[in-house]
């Protein structure tokens, strides 16, 4: 028997179904027979080679630039290592982020529901990431990139308002573009093994974590109106300008011995980089569309940061 969402946050024209459950359901069974252990997969202990890269060079944000031809092995070793942990770090402060809104979301929610019991599944498969990244970048003698303050408080703010098909919506952005890179380190033979390695986990327990994501969001579309769905386009477009905006700390050019100005003039003017950023969100901007969720106002916003 279907029921009415009536929990903070949730519309209450909102139905689960059967259907929907089933989803939850075949995650879950999915999440028993295909889950990492990091402290276990990950060989922790190993050296790490002197040659291979934090990411795949052609992720990196400067390749492509002149700067980047300038720069000895050893700057582009520096640089990639400093980046993923960058990405790395900027994974941790939105998986706390989205560990409240999950369980907002699900609070005084039917426990009986396998929904609720994948939710808290993915809460406790974000935490075991999160340690994961800190201690990977740990291990790459990264220093903890922290967001800018103003960032900061914007990621407060949009983990204690963002509800429904907001919520999910800035959590599939984070996922799907992480996912597309991680995909690629994960194979990159010149790639330092501690970053395939942590690759390869997130990717798997992330694509039950964007399935979950893209059904909440057909959920709570369910019967909405143009008007809250051209709302929350805008309001996910915003997230993903935080978040993509992001990714990489102005830290790491001076971290491998860059001018700082220079290089983030070539990361502006970098087409590569720029074309490597459509790749990557290609097949979220394909879901948003097909939501409804792709509007003018939010496609200028996608546009500008190059996911588009």
């Amino acid at each position: 028997m279907a029921r009415t969402g009536t929990a903070a946050g949730t519309p209450r024209h909102t139905r689960h179904t059967p259907a929907d459950d089933d989803v939850s359901k075949r995650l879950l069974d999915s999440a028993a027979t295909l889950s990492y252990d990091p402290a276990t997969e990950i060989d922790w202990d190993a050296p790490l080679p002197e040659d291979a890269y934090g990411l795949n060079p052609e992720w990196s944000t400067l390749y492509g630039t002149a700067l980047w031809d300038e720069m000895t092995v050893e700057q582009r070793v520096t640089l990639t290592r400093h980046e993923v942990c960058s990405i790395m770090s900027t994974g941790i402060w939105f998986e706390m982020i989205l560990q409240q809104m999950v369980l907002r979301d699900q609070y005084l929610k039917d426990t009986g529901t396998a929904e609720f019991r994948f939710a808290l599944t993915e809460v406790a498969d974000e935490c075991r990431h999160s340690i994961m990244f800190a201690r990977a970048c740990e291990k790459m003698g990264a220093p903890a990139y922290r967001p800018a303050r103003s960032v900061a408080h914007a990621g407060r703010a949009f983990k204690a308002l963002a509800t429904g098909e907001l919520a999910y919506g800035g959590i599939l952005v984070a996922e799907e573009v992480l996912d597309v890179m991680q995909r690629d380190w994960m194979r990159g033979e010149n790639v330092l093994e501690i970053v395939r390695g942590t690759s390869r986990i997130h990717v798997v327990e992330e694509s039950r974590h964007m399935k979950f994501a893209r059904q909440e969001i057909r959920e709570r579309l369910r019967g909405a109106g143009r008007a809250r769905r051209r709302a929350a386009a805008t309001g996910i477009a915003a997230a993903a300008f935080v978040i993509v905006s992001s990714m990489v700390n102005h830290g790491v050019y001076a971290a491998a011995g860059l001018d700082t100005r220079r290089a983030l003039a070539e990361v502006r003017g970098n087409e590569h980089r720029k074309a490597m950023m459509r790749t990557s969100s290609r097949h979220l901007i394909a879901f948003l569309a097909e939501t409804g969720l792709l509007t003018g106002p939010s496609t200028a916003i996608y546009r500008r940061i190059h996911m588009l």
